[in-house]
Order: structure tokens, then C-alpha cells, then sequence
């Protein structure tokens, strides 16, 4: 039977509080810095999200310009194993896309020449013992949860997904990618499969394995609204240790009306999982859960990081030409809730804007905005401005 892993969800012993009552002393001690400040001029200056061919936001932050590393680049579509359509709106069904990402593979999408949203009536669950897989709506395809469903799955700690490895939560396949795709109204609220570590995750959950997204919008997504440390209205990503999830040229609410929201995590959600976020768009994301964690006495606990929250011991966070702006939380941390429980974990914010970023009660002294509890001279900040 695999191994599964010492580190839960719920379990692990917390002390926020004192963590509340230090990051006024972690930040007099200045973080690190390259040509850059939480008060420095900002790489481009702030501008509304680009808009694509459907009126939304576009994927991607306009004024990032980070070099994206080979394996955070798309996949190759070309010559796919899979093609959902036969070239009309209508041929595009929840059924074929549940069925082409079961059998693993490249998959893409012929739906006829004009934008198309798929509400799936299923959640897409990737098998652990079948190819890596790649969904490329090639721009043009939207996937909907319906606000009632998550809408893609990968676990490899979840036996009915097939277990492949003694030790499910430290493996390096299966590797997910998500590319040129837009995911609306997902809703993991309840979708837990059983398994008491599934929380989170509205449009995309994953534990173990690898998962890359490039180039996709998430919109109005959402997961439960309180519990102090499930998140990810649109991402969840647990325990990912072979590799940081990439997330490169998207898109993460954008507008008003077009954010994401969870009890934690706004955008993205990490337990144990280190991100690497290059040339991407937050806004107008929340964390909407109350009482921090732990939770409070008589709260249900949560509401920290608007747009990103990240929890656990060793894992990092590489932001680079992106931008967050009007994301918000309860609790803490309006953009960022970072808290490396061992305090070995790093943070770097290059190229980057974060402005107006809102913490309802608490944030590190001299960073609007964010919370982070990590390894001394943390976080490195390189010509970026952060500001209220």
C-alpha cells in the first residue's frame, strides 16, 4: 500500500499568533533586495487588464516580460491524441472531455470557428497510470463548473485514480498541463470524493505529480467559504513537491466581477507546494473565510491571502513580471499569506506591482498586503513596488 504522508490538512499545530506578533521584526530586518523596495518605482505603470475577443480580461499581465524557463513553457499540440469535436459548438461535450483527459494524452478542441463554453456535468479526473496530460483550448475554449462542480482533478494519493507508487505523495508523475483555456463557476464546495484531505481546488485540484498552467483565465470560481487552512478558489495544489506548479502568461479574475473567491487563497492555494508565478495577472480575487488559523474561538477559521496562500514547511514562491492590485482578505495578507512553518522557506518578487491589496486585520510591517513568515533576509524583492 503506498505511503501516505505525515502532513495534514488540518492536524499540524500552528502558531500564527506568534507569527502575527514577529513579522513587524522580520521586516525591520529589511528582507532582501536587489535594485529594488517596497517603496520603489514600479517596472510599468499600473494599467487596465487587456481585454480578448470574448470582452473579458485576457490571460496574462501585459507588462510582464520574465523569461519563461523550458519547463514552464506550453506543450507542443500539434499531433494531439485527442480531439474533442468534430468542428461544430455542439459536439463539444462535458462526456468527451471527461473521457479524452481518463485516457491521458494531449487533447485539444475542435468546436467551430467562434469561442465556446463546455459546462461539465462531470468533474475531468486525470488516471494516474495513463500518459501525462495536456489540455489546449487552443484560446478559444471555455470550461464551466456550473458553480456547482470542480472541474479538473489529478491525485495520486487517491486509490480510485490508481495508486502507481509506494510513496503517492512525493511522486513525480503524472504531469498536468492546462494551456490557452479558460475555467468559469467552478465550485469544489463539497466535492471531497471521500478523502478528508480533498478541499479546495474550485476549478483545478491537484496532489502529487506535476501541474503547469499557461496562457488560461480563471473567472468567478469558488470553494468553501471558511475552514482555516483549505483554499484555491481556483487552484489547489497539495503536497507537489518534484517541481513548483508554473504559472505562466494567466489570468486570475482581472476585473471587477471576475474574481475568484475561498475561504483562503483568492487565486491560488498551497499546502506543502512551492509556485512559481511569471508574467500573470491577480486581481479583484478574495479570501473570504474568518478567524486566521488556527481558527479563532468561535470562528470557523481562514480568510488569508486574496490572491495567493501558502502553508507548510520547506516550499517556495518565485513572483516575477506580474501584477496584483484589489485582491482582499479578512484576515491577512490582501495579495500573499506566506507562512514556512520551519522558516526555511524563500520568496522572491521581481519585476512585479502589487498595489491595493486590502488585509482586513494584519500583514507584515512595510509590505501592504502581504503576510510572510519564511527563512531570514525573506522576501527578496528586485525592482518591484508594493504599495497600498
Amino acid at each position: 500500500m503506498p505511503q501516505l504522508p505525515s502532513l495534514s490538512a488540518d492536524s499540524r499545530p500552528r502558531l500564527l499568533a506568534l507569527a502575527v506578533l514577529f513579522s513587524g521584526a522580520l521586516a525591520a530586518c529589511g528582507g532582501g533586495s536587489d535594485s529594488g523596495s517596497a517603496a520603489s518605482a514600479p517596472v510599468a505603470a499600473p494599467s487596465p487588464s487587456p481585454t480578448s475577443t470574448d470582452g473579458a480580461p485576457a490571460a496574462g499581465y501585459s507588462a510582464g516580460s520574465c523569461a519563461v524557463p523550458t519547463a514552464a513553457q506550453a506543450v507542443t499540440s500539434t499531433a494531439p491524441d485527442h480531439v474533442v469535436g468534430n468542428g461544430t459548438a455542439a459536439s463539444c461535450t462535458s462526456d468527451a472531455v471527461v473521457s479524452a483527459v481518463a485516457q491521458g494524452g494531449i487533447t485539444t478542441f475542435n468546436c467551430g470557428a467562434d469561442p465556446v463554453t463546455i459546462t461539465m456535468t462531470s468533474t475531468a479526473k486525470v488516471f494516474n497510470d495513463k500518459p501525462d496530460v495536456v489540455l489546449d483550448g487552443g484560446g478559444k475554449v471555455t470550461l464551466s463548473g456550473g458553480s456547482a462542480r470542480r472541474i479538473l482533478y489529478q491525485n495520486t494519493c487517491d486509490q480510485a485514480q490508481v495508486w502507481t507508487s509506494a510513496h503517492c505523495d512525493t511522486q513525480d508523475t503524472p504531469h498536468l498541463t492546462v494551456q490557452n483555456l479558460t475555467m468559469v463557476d467552478g465550485n469544489s464546495t463539497g466535492q471531497t470524493y471521500g478523502l478528508g484531505e480533498v478541499y479546495g481546488g474550485g476549478a483545478i485540484y491537484v496532489r502529487g505529480g506535476r501541474l503547469k498552467i499557461v496562457n488560461s483565465r480563471f473567472f468567478r470560481n469558488q470553494c468553501e467559504a471558511t475552514g482555516p487552512d483549505l483554499g484555491g478558489a481556483a487552484v489547489r495544489a497539495f503536497g507537489t513537491t518534484a517541481a513548483p506548479v508554473y504559472i505562466v502568461g494567466s489570468t486570475f479574475g482581472g476585473a471587477a466581477g471576475y474574481g475568484n473567491q475561498c475561504s483562503n487563497g483568492g487565486g491560488l492555494s498551497g499546502l506543502g507546494a512551492s509556485f512559481t508565478v511569471l508574467n500573470s495577472l491577480f486581481s479583484h480575487n478574495a479570501a473570504i473565510g474568518n478567524g486566521a488559523n488556527p481558527a479563532a474561538a468561535g470562528t470557523p477559521g481562514g480568510g488569508s491571502g486574496g490572491a495567493i496562500y501558502q502553508d507548510g514547511n520547506s516550499f517556495d514562491l518565485s513572483l516575477c513580471g506580474s501584477s496584483m492590485h484589489d485582491n482582499t482578505a479578512v484576515e491577512g495578507g490582501g495579495a500573499l499569506f506566506y507562512v514556512s512553518n520551519n522558516l526555511t522557506g524563500t520568496m522572491s518578487i521581481t519585476d512585479s506591482l502589487l498595489q491595493a491589496n486590502t488585509s482586513g486585520k494584519f500583514e507584515t510591517s512595510g509590505l501592504p498586503g502581504i503576510f510572510v513568515l519564511a527563512a531570514p533576509g525573506q522576501p527578496v524583492l528586485t525592482r518591484s513596488t508594493i504599495s497600498k
